[in-house]
């Protein structure tokens, strides 16, 4: 699907536009268009970037690409053009999932292709252009910032998500450490390293439209941007932490289990001890020799047992007095 709408000076904007109505809007320097390539066909892709844009085939390239691209920015002079990742909406802990938004941001022209079926922060920026004169008025690449910014403010709820996630842990590591904790540690882990590898790129991507290097970014558009930079460094900052204390937790998960394991070892030695000598007794007059004086006293079986009674209570008393349990 495409979809297309141009702005106007007076802040208003017209949507619904065909192809040829926005080839006729990219010959008036006085207005800009939006063209969104939403789940669009190989072919559609082509026909609009190529034929309607003519953009560089490595950028095209690009959006037809199905694999994992990392996030970067090209300069193509007339345009820049751009590669972000969004969360998907159904995202959790436990598989954290990516959608590209590729951009082409122009002197009065601003193209966003994706190949998923939905793209959140593309809808909620849609939505705001009847509402929202700014969109119009500062230019395409202001339009750019608005749907990066709400890219970036919806890792905030996974990051929420995160620390709720943390709490727990860190009250189950110290009270009943099992596998299951174990697990959803490992989970943990694996997510946030998935977001920094995100979000290292997609900060470097910001930076670089701060600095005074393009000159599709005015320098008015250039201070949003310089938030977006902000907020991801904030982010990054908060991953740093969130993974020092997931590594934190998986080594009190090591220690406690650990510890569980000599206390239990210990028990074992020490019942173990105690019944070593019982044994050897119970071994020597379980021998069956013909000529043993003890099988034939009165008293042999209840002294037999007060010997074991002496030996469990001398090894008892002996190791409560060195302190080994």
């Amino acid at each position: 699907m495409i979809r297309a709408v141009v702005f106007h000076q007076d802040g208003s904007c017209s949507k619904d536009l065909s192809l040829n109505q926005v080839n006729q809007t990219l010959q008036m320097p006085d207005k800009f268009v939006w063209v969104s390539l939403e789940n669009s066909s190989d072919s559609e892709i082509n026909t609009t970037l190529l034929e309607l844009f003519h953009f560089h085939h490595l950028a095209v390239e690009d959006c037809l690409s199905s694999g994992y691209q990392t996030p970067k920015v090209d300069d193509f002079t007339d345009y820049i053009f751009l590669i972000i990742h969004a969360l998907r909406p159904a995202s959790n802990l436990e598989k954290l999932e990516t959608m590209e938004l590729n951009l082409f941001i122009g002197n009065n022209f601003l193209v966003t292709c994706y190949k998923d079926l939905v793209m959140p922060p593309v809808e909620f920026v849609w939505r705001r252009l009847d509402r929202d004169n700014r969109l119009a008025i500062h230019g395409p690449d202001f339009l750019a910032h608005a749907i990066l910014d709400t890219l970036v403010d919806d890792y905030m709820p996974i990051l929420d998500e995160m620390d709720e996630e943390i709490e727990w842990l860190e009250e189950k590591v110290l009270s009943t450490p099992d596998p299951k904790t174990l697990e959803r540690i490992l989970n943990l882990k694996h997510t946030v390293m998935s977001l920094r590898r995100i979000i290292s790129p997609q900060r470097e991507v910001m930076n670089r439209l701060t600095r005074d290097e393009f000159p599709q970014i005015d320098r008015q558009s250039r201070i949003y941007f310089r938030d977006i930079y902000d907020h991801l460094v904030r982010i990054q900052d908060l991953c740093e932490n969130i993974r020092d204390i997931v590594s934190g937790a998986m080594d009190i998960y090591l220690n406690s289990t650990s510890l569980r394991l000599n206390v239990i070892m210990k028990t074992l030695t020490i019942v173990s001890t105690i019944f070593l000598p019982l044994s050897f007794v119970a071994g020597i007059y379980g021998m069956n020799f013909h000529y043993m004086p003890e099988l034939s006293w009165k008293w042999g079986y209840p002294l037999v047992w007060l010997v074991f009674l002496l030996i469990v209570s001398g090894m008892i008393w002996y190791i409560r007095k060195n302190r080994w349990f």
